[in-house]
Parts: structure tokens; sequence; C-alpha cells
């Protein structure tokens, strides 16, 4: 039923009668909103409704929250192909977000040679510790990431924090939760 009520506003746009003039007074004029969807850089849609003055945004939902997707692979943060994932061990020391001054400086080389536009960085954790303590600490180590990818001259698009909501291997082993503990540098051509 809102999938009709959408293309229906879409097809249709709306016109809405204003007083001109500073006093209120003179002629009126009709302006035309017209609705529309955007789709982020991560294929996500969002509602939008402008009329080039101000305007309206809001991500496009289903029912149970998720926002709504396009090409689900190779765009969307589940399945998008990092060009760069970063072990969080050999980068930070445990529960820390520093980098270490020779990781520092790969990573700039990194950064100047990538071949890309702008990037996002993706910070992860294992399910160790608090969701609050794994989220707050992926989202430090990925702006330590970030941070230096601007002293590089690099754009940053997004900083991002999954904590330990999108697992790549097993947190019941020690190999699946280094594995897990990482940073991804997603490049944006």
């Amino acid at each position: 039923m809102l999938a009709i009520l959408v293309l229906v506003l879409a097809l249709m746009p709306a016109a809405v009668v204003a007083q001109g003039g500073p006093s209120g007074q003179g002629a009126l004029r009709t302006e035309t909103y017209k609705p529309a969807i955007w789709v982020d850089p991560d294929g996500c849609e969002h509602w939008v409704f402008d009329d080039g003055l101000q305007g309206y945004m809001t991500p496009h939902l289903t029912r149970d929250g998720k926002p709504v997707c396009r090409d689900r692979a190779p765009q969307t943060p589940d399945t998008r192909t990092a060009c760069a994932v970063l072990n969080a061990d050999q980068l930070f020391r445990s529960g820390r977000a520093r980098v270490s001054a020779g990781n520092r400086n790969r990573l700039i080389a990194f950064f100047r040679k990538a071949d890309a536009k702008a990037f996002i960085i993706a910070g992860h954790t294992d399910n160790r510790g608090s969701q609050r303590r794994n989220m707050a600490l992926s989202l430090r180590r990925a702006k330590a990431v970030a941070e230096i990818a601007r002293q590089a001259g690099v754009e940053v698009f997004d900083v991002q924090a999954y904590g330990e909501t999108r697992p790549k291997a097993d947190n019941r082993t020690a190999a699946g939760r280094a594995a897990n503990r990482r940073v991804e540098v997603i490049c944006m051509h």
C-alpha cells in the first residue's frame, strides 16, 4: 500500500499556493514540490521532498527498520569489497585506538598510492567485552585511521563503526576473534 502511495506521489507533483510580496500581499504564486528517491553511495534509498528552497529527507526503511538498498552487492556494508582490511591487532594495542608511528607511515603510503576518489573507513571488533564498549572502540579506531587518511591528503567520505555486529569469522575461536578485530578501508571510485 505504501509503495502505491509513493508511486502516486512521485508521478503527481503537489502544487502549493503562497502569497507573494514582502508583506504577504500581491500576486499568488504556485510552487511545485516533487517527491523523489535519492540513492546514497552505499546504494540505500532515502525519501526526498524538496522545492529547491527547503527540503526534507528520511531513510527508506523496511517494516523491521532495515534500510532499503539497491544492488546488494557490492555496494552495501554487508557485501561491499574493501580495498584494504587492516588487522587491528597489528595496528593497535589491545583496547586502544592509537596507531604506532611505523604503522602510521605504512597507512599514509597506502592512502597516497590508492586509486580512489574517497574512502569509507569502517571499524569492527570481536565479541569480547560489552556491545557499548566494542562500538565505541571500533569508532575510535576507524576515526584514527580516517585521521591518518586525511593527513595523507585524501578525502574520507564516511567513518563507520560496527563493533561486534558484523563478524567475518567465528567469535568462538581465537583465530576468528582476531579476524573480526579489523578496520576496513573501502575505496570509492
